[in-house]
């Protein structure tokens, strides 16, 4: 097996791979034939990812609900009355999504908690590391991905 070198930041709370400024600490896992899979080092850092980027969704959550409580509704005219309503739509469908993120971070750190995390639910072939830092609540491979969402495709097209 080929080693696979993933540079990965500690403590970082940006989802999905991003990188911010200011975050000088990095530790590089090194994946090859010796080392085990989903290493305790490496658990801990996806774990920490995980509970970073949930804290980050319920504080902005929080804020939402806040702004919306103590926003007072008088508007100049209709129009303004039909932008803020628009608005508060797309808030409140960008925290729904968010809301259904959150329960996949839970359902990612309940697999963490039971040795299963990092292996593709469909073939139980480890999961890329590049992919799970990219996008830590991943359940699939990537080729594993692309067949679910070709079946996904098909039983749409056929509705």
């Amino acid at each position: 097996m080929k080693p696979q070198y993933v540079e990965m930041s500690k403590n970082s709370s940006v989802p999905m791979g991003n990188s911010i400024e200011g975050i000088s600490s990095t530790e590089n896992f090194v994946l090859d034939a010796s080392d085990s899979f989903m290493s305790p080092a490496q658990l801990e850092y996806f774990k920490n990812k995980l509970i970073n980027w949930k804290n980050q969704l319920m504080e902005e959550c929080s804020q939402t609900i806040d702004l919306m409580k103590n926003k007072e509704h008088k508007e100049a005219d209709d129009i303004d009355l039909a932008c803020n309503q628009i608005n508060e739509a797309i808030e409140l469908r960008t925290r729904e999504r968010e809301r259904k993120l959150i329960h996949k971070i839970n359902l990612a750190l309940r697999r963490i908690e039971d040795g299963s995390y990092g292996y593709c639910e469909e073939t139980g072939e480890p999961i890329n590391l590049r992919r799970l830092d990219a996008r830590p609540i991943a359940t699939f491979t990537i080729d594993a991905q692309e067949r679910h969402e070709r079946k996904e495709r098909f039983y749409r097209d056929e509705d």
